[in-house]
C-alpha cells in the first residue's frame, strides 16, 4: 500500500482502474467527464506518480503503450483515508461520528451494522485468544 497520501486526481484515476480494470493512460483519461477532463499529459504524469507510490503497476505493454492496473484495492485505499481522517482528530472517532449523525449521513441501520461487525470481531478475537491458551 502506498505510504503517502493520494490526491483527489489520483483517487479518481484509481477509481477508473477499480471500475474498468487494466487500462492505458488514454482509456483512463477518457473515463473523466468531458467538461473539466484533465489533459492526457496530466493523467500520464499522475499515473506514473501512482506507479512510484506503488498504487498502480504496469500489467502489460502493447507496442509503445503501457497498460496499468491497480496494485492496491479500493478497501485498502479507503482504510488509509479513514486512518488519515481520524489522525486529524487525534485518533478519536467521536467527533467524526457526531458529525455523521448531525448531518444525517449515519443511519440507524448503519449503527446496527456496526454493532454486528463489532460483535463478530469480539467473537473472532475471543476465539483466537482461547486457541492460544
Amino acid at each position: 500500500m502506498p505510504s503517502t497520501k493520494l490526491t483527489n486526481l489520483e483517487l479518481k484515476i484509481m477509481e477508473a482502474l477499480w471500475t474498468r480494470g487494466a487500462c492505458s493512460v488514454r482509456e483512463i483519461q477518457e473515463q473523466f467527464p468531458e467538461p473539466g477532463r484533465p489533459a492526457y499529459t496530466t493523467v500520464q504524469t499522475t499515473v506514473y506518480r501512482l506507479e512510484r507510490k506503488k498504487a498502480v503497476r504496469i500489467s502489460k505493454r502493447i507496442s509503445n503503450a503501457n497498460i496499468f492496473e491497480a496494485a492496491i484495492s479500493r478497501g485498502q485505499a479507503q482504510s488509509r483515508l479513514v486512518d488519515e481522517l481520524l489522525g486529524l482528530f487525534g485518533g478519536g472517532t467521536k467527533p467524526v461520528m457526531a458529525h455523521l449523525i448531525e448531518t444525517g449521513r449515519l443511519t440507524l441501520e448503519d449503527i446496527h451494522e456496526a454493532e454486528r461487525t463489532l460483535r463478530n470481531l469480539a467473537k473472532a478475537t475471543k476465539t483466537k485468544g482461547s486457541r492460544k491458551e
